[in-house]
C-alpha cells in the first residue's frame, strides 16, 4: 500500500485531465516500445469518442494506430492473436457496455492463454474502456461491471482515479506479460486536472493508495467514487469523524494487505462502488474483513452502492450514484453502531 503520490519537485511536469494522461500514457509507450499499438473503433483519425487517442494516428500511422470495424468480438479476437506472437495490443472498447460481445473472447482465451498453453504463450494485451455514468448516456453507455472480469482467473483489472494514477498505471499495465482490463472512470474524463510527469513512469499493479489517513473507520473506493468519497470524508471531519479514505486502484490482484492494515487500526469498514449491490467488489471486500480481521471489527461492514436495477436514464442518474451525502450517511452508520 502507498500513500498519496507525492511527485518530485524537481520533476518537469504537466497539468492534464484524466484523458489526457491516457493519451499521453499510450504515447510514451509506444514511443518506447514499437511492438505496442492501439486499436478500435474511431481510435485512428478520429481520434476515438472521447478522444482519448487524438493525434497519435498522425504521429505513428495506420499501422500502430488501426481503425476496427463495429465488431467488438472481432477486435479482441485479433488482439489476442496479436498478442500471442509478440505485439502488445491496446485494444479500446469505446463504452463498457459494449464490451459484452467480447465477453467469450476475453474469458475464454485471453484470460486462459498462459494456463491452456502451460506458459508456452502469453497474452500482453490491454483492453480499455470507458466505464461508469453520471454523463446523461443512453443505454448501455453506463455499465460498472468490473466484477465480471475480477472473477475471471488470468486477467487483472485496474481502475485510475487521478491523472497521475492513470498514466502510470496504464504503462504498467501495457509492460505486463497477461491482459489487463483497464477501466477509465468517463464521469471524471474532464472534471479536474492533476500533476503528471512529462517522464515515462510506471505505477504498481495491485497496491492500494491511500488518499486520506484517518482513525475511526476505512472506507474502500476506486475511479469516479474516490472524489464523492474524499468529499464526505471531509464533511465528517468537521463533525469529528476520522475517515481514512484507500483507492483501491487495482482490483484484481486486489491489495488485501492494504484493506486489512487499515480496517486493523480502525475496526469499522465502509466500501464505496457504482456497480449494483449484488455481487459487487464490496461482498468480496467484507468477505476478507471477515476472514482474516474479524477479532478487530466493531460494526458491520457498511456498502453504499449502486442499485440492483438496470442503469436507470437521465433523471434518476443522480440517485442510483452514490454521492457525498449517501457516503456520509453509510459512514456515520458505521461509526455510531
Amino acid at each position: 500500500m502507498s500513500t498519496i503520490q507525492q511527485l518530485d519537485d524537481d520533476a518537469s511536469t504537466q497539468n492534464l485531465t484524466l484523458v489526457q494522461a491516457v493519451r499521453d500514457g499510450l504515447y510514451g509507450e509506444m514511443e518506447r516500445d514499437d511492438d505496442v499499438l492501439v486499436m478500435g473503433e474511431d481510435v485512428g483519425k478520429n481520434g476515438g469518442v472521447f478522444r482519448a487517442t487524438q493525434g497519435l494516428h498522425d504521429e505513428f500511422g495506420e499501422d500502430r494506430v488501426i481503425d476496427t470495424p463495429l465488431a467488438e468480438s472481432g477486435i479482441v479476437g485479433t488482439a489476442i492473436g496479436m498478442a500471442a506472437y509478440g505485439l502488445k495490443p491496446v485494444p479500446e472498447i469505446q463504452f463498457m457496455g459494449f464490451i459484452y460481445p467480447a465477453f467469450d473472447q476475453i474469458v475464454s482465451h485471453a484470460g486462459r492463454l498462459r494456463n491452456r498453453s502451460r506458459g508456452r504463450f502469453n497474452c500482453p494485451m490491454v483492453i480499455r474502456a470507458p466505464y461508469g455514468g453520471g454523463i446523461r448516456a443512453p443505454e448501455h453507455h453506463s455499465e460498472s461491471k468490473e466484477a465480471f472480469f475480477v472473477h475471471e482467473p488470468g486477467l487483472k483489472v485496474v481502475v485510475p482515479s487521478t491523472p497521475a494514477d492513470a498514466k502510470g498505471l496504464l504503462a504498467a499495465s501495457i509492460r505486463d506479460p497477461d491482459p489487463v482490463i483497464f477501466l477509465e472512470p468517463k464521469l471524471i474524463y474532464r472534471a479536474f486536472r492533476g500533476a503528471v510527469p512529462d517522464d515515462s513512469y510506471t505505477l504498481p499493479l495491485g497496491e492500494a493508495a491511500v488518499r486520506r489517513e484517518g482513525s475511526d473507520v476505512s472506507v474502500f473506493t476506486w475511479g469516479a467514487m474516490t472524489r464523492p468519497t474524499m468529499e464526505a470524508a471531509e464533511t465528517l471531519a468537521e463533525e469529528g469523524i476520522d475517515a481514512e479514505v484507500i483507492d483501491l486502484r487495482t482490483l484484481s490482484p486486489l491489495d488485501d494487505e492494504a484493506i486489512l492494515e487499515s480496517f486493523k487500526k480502525t475496526g469499522r469498514a465502509v466500501v464505496v462502488h457504482e456497480a449494483p449491490k449484488t455481487g459487487g467488489l464490496a461482498g468480496e471486500i467484507t468477505a476478507t474483513i471477515q476472514e482474516e480481521a474479524l477479532v478487530y471489527q466493531e460494526a458491520p461492514v457498511k456498502r453504499v452502492t449502486g442499485f440492483d436495477t438496470p442503469f436507470p436514464l437521465y433523471a434518476l442518474e443522480d440517485y442510483y450514484l452514490p454521492e457525498s451525502a449517501r457516503i456520509e450517511d453509510g459512514i456515520r452508520e458505521a461509526v455510531e453502531f
